[in-house]
């Protein structure tokens, strides 16, 4: 029998390997398998790698001699297509980095490699992390999963739909405002955005400084914890001073190891309500409201004790809207990225060539202008961090991190608690991906867990409904106590629901080795127009 990859976990491919079940060749061709017949429902994948199988011949030598170690031995993993690989290009789904090649993997790369994930290939994203649709000149819109009329979050969307799609493991991403939590939310899927510090940027497409974090998405809290570990052992990192916070014992931590000593009874968790949206009661807002009332519900009658917060400082669009500070250093950032000497291949080499009719003309491509991106990225080329608002902006940053800690102190919060996006995921076409939340945390480093929270009523178009996520955000370096709390919620509810095209098994489980997934950019200049900036 082959292997079966639907919902696999960490555990299951483990136990087929260890026990005899499959060998990693089995498992890793079934997840290619399950790639190359049903990329299609969501377009989510860029490019496969075509070492995956030779990679997996040599574990499975290592698996006979009894050398099987790793906590990720044979873990088929997916990465967002702005994580630096040595074997595959990173293009960040832009077509003027369609040839861009790293000569070095990113540490959290390597760090997945040493511990023995098998990297399957890179997911589509939002163009450049850029926004929250997921939609790429290069790879084109993937779709959601459960509703193809909708996005899967973003910019990790690629990621997300890959991940609910059983089309690995788990996967990575990178959060810059909402982008690890977005798509697990709208993929009824589990994640963690770490603090700022925990796992070094180095080897990410960057955007932000200030806001930018990276991590995994999964299935199981219990594999969102084991991936955290693996990624965050790379430790201090010279060229990511953030990582020098980390307190030594943090350092240390295997976040797995601790994931069920949790509890749920007397917990202390604040509910944001100026994160919710209570005027209104659309068809996209009420069955957020309504999935939220029932999941806290079931969290009071498990002994959690719900203090709701009502202070004014607490509003996500207010906040993005005076403190983000994105656009003064992305072009300062994505300079540096850029012209790395260990960055080969055809590329610009400054965000301003990226954005030039040169590097349009020289690649033969075409720029996504989504309205919201296009005057991103019109600011950004003329912004820097030497602008006096940006000094001022990250002045009201660090009040709304005292803030925070001053809510928790004055509440003896153990975490505090919100919907991901006040409003379902948005449709294919919108020109935003509005209602997010994720601002509080990207500007004050907090770390956030995302697990599912619910569905919309089963409708023609999704028919197990679209998923609805909750954040479960605490204080810095608190990831173990949040990775339980998340882990806790998940033995509660049981919420999660695979799509339902998703859950029939693929005819013969056999991988063609077709060595590279051609993009299919579909209609997306029908959906969002295309050209230079």
């Amino acid at each position: 029998m082959p292997f079966d990859s639907r919902e696999a976990t960490i555990d299951s491919v483990h136990h087929a390997l260890y026990s005899g079940l499959s060998t990693c060749r089995e498992v890793v061709t079934s997840f290619l398998a399950r790639i190359e017949a049903l990329n299609h429902h969501t377009n989510a994948i860029l490019t496969l790698n075509p070492n995956a199988l030779i990679i997996a011949d040599t574990l499975d030598e290592a698996l006979a001699a009894g050398n099987a170690t790793g906590p990720l031995f044979c873990i088929p993993v997916l990465l967002k297509d702005n994580y630096d690989t040595v074997d595959m290009p990173t293009t960040g789904a832009n077509l003027a980095l369609a040839k861009s090649q790293p000569t070095e993997d990113a540490p959290s790369v390597a760090a997945l490699k040493a511990a023995g994930a098998v990297i399957l290939g890179k997911a589509n994203l939002h163009e450049l992390a850029l926004e929250g649709l997921s939609v790429s000149s290069l790879g084109g819109q993937t779709i959601n999963p459960y509703d193809s009329t909708r996005t899967p979050g973003g910019s990790s969307g690629g990621t997300g739909a890959a991940v609910a799609s059983s089309f690995c493991v788990f996967g990575t991403g990178t959060d810059t405002v909402n982008s690890l939590r977005s798509p697990a939310s709208a993929n009824s899927l589990f994640s963690i955005r770490p603090t700022r510090g925990l796992i070094t940027r180095t080897g990410i497409i960057p955007i932000s400084y200030t806001h930018d974090v990276i991590g995994p998405i999964a299935r199981s809290m219990k594999d969102v914890a084991v991936a955290l570990t693996v990624m965050a052992s790379m430790g201090y990192d010279a060229a990511d001073n953030a990582t020098a916070m980390v307190p030594p014992a943090i350092a240390k931590i295997n976040y797995a190891s601790s994931l069920t000593s949790g509890t749920l009874n007397g917990l202390r968790l604040g509910v944001l309500n100026g994160f919710f949206n209570r005027t209104g009661n659309s068809s996209e807002v009420a069955p957020v409201n309504a999935a939220m009332n029932v999941l806290m519900a079931r969290l009071e009658s498990a002994g959690a004790i719900l203090i709701p917060i009502s202070e004014t400082i607490y509003n996500a669009t207010a906040i993005g809207a005076t403190l983000d500070v994105q656009r003064y250093e992305y072009r300062e950032l994505m300079d540096e990225y850029l012209s790395r000497p260990s960055l080969l291949g055809e590329h610009p080499t400054t965000l301003n060539e990226l954005y030039s009719k040169k590097a349009l003309n020289g690649n033969g491509g075409e720029f996504l202008v989504i309205p919201s991106q296009y005057e991103y990225v019109n600011t950004a080329l003329v912004s820097s961090t030497g602008n006096a608002t940006y000094v001022q902006r990250q002045n009201g940053i660090k009040n709304l991190t005292l803030a925070l800690a001053s809510t928790f102190t004055s509440n003896s919060l153990d975490a505090i608690i919100y919907p991901e996006q006040k409003n379902l995921v948005v449709k294919i076409g919108s020109p935003s991906q509005s209602g997010r939340n994720g601002i509080l945390a990207a500007l004050t480093g907090s770390p956030v867990v995302t697990v599912p929270a619910g569905f919309s009523e089963p409708s023609e178009d999704a028919p197990v409904g679209v998923p609805i996520g909750m954040e479960v955000l605490g204080r810095p370096w608190s990831e173990e106590a949040l990775l339980q709390i998340g882990y806790q919620i998940e033995q509660l509810t049981h919420i999660r629901k695979s799509p339902e095209w998703a859950r029939k098994p693929i005819e013969g489980g056999v991988y063609s080795e077709v060595p590279v997934v051609t993009p299919d950019r579909g209609n997306v200049a029908s959906v969002y127009p295309l050209g230079a900036l």
